[in-house]
């Protein structure tokens, strides 16, 4: 029996990065995975992976989880389709480097709806159904940036530790439910951060020196591993958690400062 055998797993952004490594590590512990994302193709080419690959089912729906119907239309397509839903994994995100006096009203709104609303509508529609089914795993994927409080990333700092705040008293409120919900930190390379490397060696170079395990992390070994853990039998009495999945960055904290203008 593998960890996650027949459970359902709903991650948005699941067909690129930190996202792709998670679905892949649920797949390969057995559950079969709904992908949401912005890009369809992106999200059919992994279901098709996913189903290939591991021999589970998996379908993927074209979600802009910065708009709310569509966010609660996703969670309804995935019960629709497997008759429940077991984990939630809100891993949709992004940043802008800004200096916190030139971010405008509209720039901190467009983080907030990405990075906090979207899980929170998330969050919200998942309830019922996993209150009616007797319990279900929540794992929301922080930044470190906020947690570190790294400069020129303000509304993407505020909003992620606006999500931890409210991953943390989900926990507390759904606990009597037995509805888990952990934050995991993730350092992994994707798609994003290869580009910005490539761009910017050195600095790619700084950031590795900073890191103790001296490595950038695997998005499916590495952070997929631990969101496998949290949603298994094993995470049953894990709630309320924050998990930095980091190489040891969280410890003394990273001097990442991306080029920004005056």
């Amino acid at each position: 029996m593998k960890q996650l055998e027949n459970r359902i797993a709903l991650v948005t952004g699941g067909g690129q990065g930190v996202g792709q490594g998670v679905a892949r590590a649920f797949a390969a512990a057995g559950a079969h995975v709904a992908i949401a994302q912005r890009n369809l193709d992106q999200a059919e080419q992994e279901a098709a992976y996913l189903r290939d690959t591991h021999g589970v089912e998996a379908i993927a729906m074209r979600t802009d989880v910065m708009q709310r119907e569509q966010v609660e239309a996703m969670i309804a397509a995935t019960v629709e389709r497997f008759g429940r839903l077991d984990i939630l994994c809100n891993n949709s995100g992004g940043s802008f480097p800004k200096r916190i006096e030139n971010h405008t009203d509209e720039d901190m709104e467009g983080s907030f709806a990405l990075n906090y609303y979207g899980v929170f509508w998330a969050m919200r529609a998942a309830f019922p159904i996993m209150k009616a089914q007797g319990g279900g795993r929540i794992i929301n994927m922080g930044s470190l940036n906020g947690v570190n409080a790294h400069m020129f990333t303000v509304a993407y700092n505020a909003s992620k530790e606006a999500m931890r705040a409210l991953s943390r008293t989900a926990a507390v409120e759904w606990g009597p439910h037995n509805i888990c919900v952990s934050v995991i930190c993730p350092s992994a390379t994707s798609p994003a951060a290869i580009d910005y490397f490539e761009a910017n060696p050195e600095m790619k170079t700084r950031i590795l020196e900073q890191v103790p395990l001296g490595r950038f992390g695997d998005a499916e070994r590495d952070i997929g591993s631990v969101a496998v853990f949290l949603a298994s039998d094993g995470g049953a009495y894990m709630t309320g958690n924050t998990l930095y999945a980091g190489g040891g960055t969280h410890i003394n904290g990273v001097a990442w400062r991306p080029a920004v203008e005056d």
